[in-house]
């Protein structure tokens, strides 16, 4: 099963951001100022603990989840009165916000990623407050603050370009300091309806280096992960929770399969992840049964042009996201990370057991 064991409803709360990443891949600017309805948010919650034995819920984009806390405990409030303590709430944030927010992160949630590209030149580099301010000071105090207070687990969720690519193994050693003791990384990637990513690594030279870093960090008791080797803990025939699927409201009314595809209203290729949306006067999200049998086709027996790899069942075709967004097709494949995904393969140990955190 792999990584479609991270099982959950995602609410991508607002549009609303305060920082200006430079690989930013959402489209905030055609969806200015969307905020996630509280009553989608309801139904949402009601529809998928009705159909499914999972507890989880998560925040994520378009924007940054924090910036909409009000939203977020209310949401948060509301799946607590039917999960009670079975409840799991999980976010990915940049880690970026004063330390009312920090406190009641640390009080309440279960995971937190933080967003954070590593040494301070790096993180600083890309990811700057709208203000033109750097971000690394705070986002190490908030991290802090998280790992010695928080109730829950506090991960690292890594962005890696060209200009990191060869500092893997001091960005663990970093996040170790402060605390950290899970990260996940990944390559950059398109933005959405692009196929040249900003400052892209060498994926072979990230695959080298991840192996030297990934020592460095077992040796030190913190788990590194990559979005090549998610699947690596066990076989499965399907990449990711898109493949089940399972819900993302989004702030413009409807239900995604994809963090990737965040607006049902544009048009695209991404359009395939769009299967529900709300029916505000109705208060009801219809859900679209043809879609989500062609997202649950989505398996290494009908990816043609992974039948003779040997990695297939510990890969299950990459992310699909970034196969829909450079390639157009659900059975598509990005070809030029098979031979990373394969080197990692053979030159990393064996995981012995099942991630206890999966990816992002």
């Amino acid at each position: 099963m792999a990584h479609i064991r991270k099982d959950m409803i995602s609410f991508f709360l607002t549009t609303r951001c305060n920082l200006n990443c430079r690989y930013c891949y959402t489209n905030k600017t055609k969806h200015k100022h969307q905020t996630l309805a509280l009553d989608f948010a309801k139904v949402g919650i009601d529809d998928y603990f009705r159909e499914n034995t999972s507890r989880h819920i998560r925040f994520f984009g378009a924007g940054e989840p924090t910036v909409e806390l009000k939203l977020m405990k209310a949401i948060r409030d509301y799946a607590a009165q039917t999960a009670g303590s079975q409840l799991v709430v999980e976010t990915q944030t940049n880690g970026v916000f004063r330390m009312p927010t920090t406190e009641w992160l640390a009080e309440n949630l279960d995971i937190i990623w933080v967003s954070s590209d590593g040494l301070p030149e790096t993180q600083d580099f890309y990811r700057r407050a709208l203000t033109g301010k750097p971000t690394s000071r705070i986002v190490e105090k908030n991290v802090r603050f998280l790992t010695t207070h928080g109730r829950g687990m506090v991960g690292i969720r890594a962005t890696i370009t060209s200009r990191n690519v060869l500092s893997q193994r001091e960005m663990l050693k970093y996040f170790g300091d402060l605390g950290v003791r899970a990260v996940w990384s990944d390559p950059v990637f398109p933005a959405i309806g692009k196929n040249e990513a900003y400052d892209s690594p060498d994926l072979m030279e990230y695959a080298r280096e991840f192996v030297i870093a990934e020592e460095f960090a077992r040796n030190n008791k913190i788990f590194y992960g990559s979005i090549l080797t998610c699947n690596f803990d066990e076989n499965t025939t399907q990449h990711c929770r898109a493949c089940l699927p399972v819900p993302h409201l989004t702030t413009d009314g409807y239900v995604s399969a994809c963090d990737m595809a965040l607006f049902g209203e544009d048009r695209g290729p991404m359009s395939v992840f769009i299967y529900g949306r709300w029916m505000k006067g109705d208060n009801k999200i219809e859900y679209d049964q043809a879609k989500i049998r062609i997202l649950r086709s989505r398996s290494i027996e009908n990816i043609a042009a992974c039948h003779n790899c040997e990695v297939r069942y510990r890969c299950g075709g990459y992310c699909l996201g970034e196969v829909v967004n450079e390639t157009g097709s659900l059975f598509g494949r990005k070809n030029y990370v098979c031979d990373a995904i394969q080197y990692l393969w053979w030159n990393l140990p064996r995981p012995k057991e099942l991630y206890k955190y999966l990816h992002p």
